[in-house]
């Protein structure tokens, strides 16, 4: 089948996660994805150890398939000279250094827009190319903290908390593919490409939701309240005999069907608990009960009592539990990669399923500058002229 972004070239100057991880999304959906990198050296994220698998990083692995490396060295002028030529046949361009750093290089919007008026140059950043904070570094911890989300992460009574993945980068890499397929359609419609700016800070805002709302009304911010949730009462984790587990009982119909299913009718019945309001009023009166309650259950009979009845609910799975789990495996969630280093490479696969044009895997994640020579030749340069780049450190 062919594939949704098949004929799409794109120049990829990004590196590390979030930038890299909304090009390895385009690759998937068909994307000739070229990954330039510093000779010798690579993406930062080669060098993000330990877990390595056969010496490779598996936070490089992760994020890079679909793409071919290319090594160049940006300062000197014959690498300038490759990244122009690339530039003037690309349809993107991907970068993700600190603001004015490939303008000095010569690589600014400005610049490439006169050499290829249709190129969608997305630049991702920590805080954005405007504003006062536009200069600051900005990295996935770093963005955690500054954009609120640990404010709300973890518990009450502890210090605030990271979230356990890379949250912000991840985000931050799928609002980068979301803007860019909007401007490339404008482009398709109109023949001219745009700037698309994208931060990680910009990003976070957007995932505060209805907390960033909520302020607005109220004035008064969300706090750590660990797994449970501020308007909906029973909704977070809970001990049973065996295992923690999820309760997400979201309305007044479910609180009756879960009430009726644990056999709980005095609870039903107490006027304290009748409606949700009550309950998120009473929410430490009420969760300490249904604690002492579940704590002397299987959670596999809890499981069987209400996903009989339709009350949502689940097991607070653990990586290899999640990632062995059918599921997963039904939905081909975990894909395998024939790779020259690597062998049963194995990495997350293909969120969105599309049935006339599915994503695919035609690229391992590349070794470093694995495609110079054949980026290279594919740009009109002799591999004479190959072998005098190399010489010169240029590639």
């Amino acid at each position: 089948m062919q594939s949704s972004l098949e004929g799409i070239k794109i120049l990829d100057l990004s590196r590390t996660l979030a930038g890299p991880f909304c090009t390895m999304l385009l690759g998937d959906m068909g994307a000739d994805v070229i990954k330039v990198e510093r000779p010798g050296k690579g993406d930062e994220s080669r060098h993000f150890t330990p877990p390595t698998w056969n010496d490779e990083s598996c936070y490089y692995l992760s994020s890079n398939r679909n793409k071919r490396s290319i090594t160049v060295d940006l300062k000197s002028p014959e690498g300038r000279e490759i990244i122009y030529k690339l530039a003037e046949d690309a349809d993107i361009l991907v970068e993700n250094y600190r603001t004015g750093t490939l303008d000095k290089l010569g690589f600014g919007y400005e610049t490439l827009n006169e050499l290829n008026p249709r190129l969608v140059y997305c630049s991702i950043s920590g805080f954005g190319r405007t504003g006062p904070e536009k200069n600051r570094a900005g990295y996935d911890l770093i963005l955690q903290g500054f954009g609120g989300l640990m404010s709300i992460t973890g518990d009450a009574d502890r210090a605030p908390a990271k979230a356990g993945m890379s949250i912000v980068d991840l985000t931050t890499g799928m609002f980068a593919v979301y803007g860019i397929l909007s401007a490339l359609f404008a482009t398709q419609k109109t023949g001219k490409g745009q700037f698309v700016d994208v931060s990680l800070l910009d990003g976070q805002i957007t995932l505060l939701n209805h907390m960033a709302t909520g302020f607005m009304a109220t004035g008064k911010p969300a706090g750590r309240m660990g797994s449970a949730h501020p308007s909906i009462v029973p909704y977070q984790s809970f001990a049973t005999k065996d295992m923690d587990i999820i309760l997400a009982v979201a309305n007044d119909g479910l609180w009756e069907k879960c009430c009726r299913a644990l056999d709980w009718k005095d609870l039903l019945d107490d006027s304290r608990f009748a409606k949700n309001d009550n309950r998120v009023a009473r929410r430490t009166e009420l969760v300490a009960i249904i604690s002492e309650r579940l704590i002397t259950l299987e959670s596999k009979e809890v499981f069987e009592k209400l996903d009989g009845v339709g009350v949502p609910c689940g097991p607070i799975h653990t990586i290899d539990q999640i990632l062995n789990h059918p599921q997963v495996e039904a939905r081909e969630m975990m894909i395998d990669i024939e790779h020259p280093n690597v062998k049963d490479l194995k990495v997350p696969g293909f969120p969105v399923k599309l049935s006339e044009t599915p994503s695919n895997v035609r690229r391992h994640p590349p070794l470093l500058g694995e495609h110079t020579d054949e980026v290279l030749g594919e740009l009109g340069y002799s591999s004479t002229q190959i072998e005098e780049l190399k010489r010169g450190k240029v590639i």
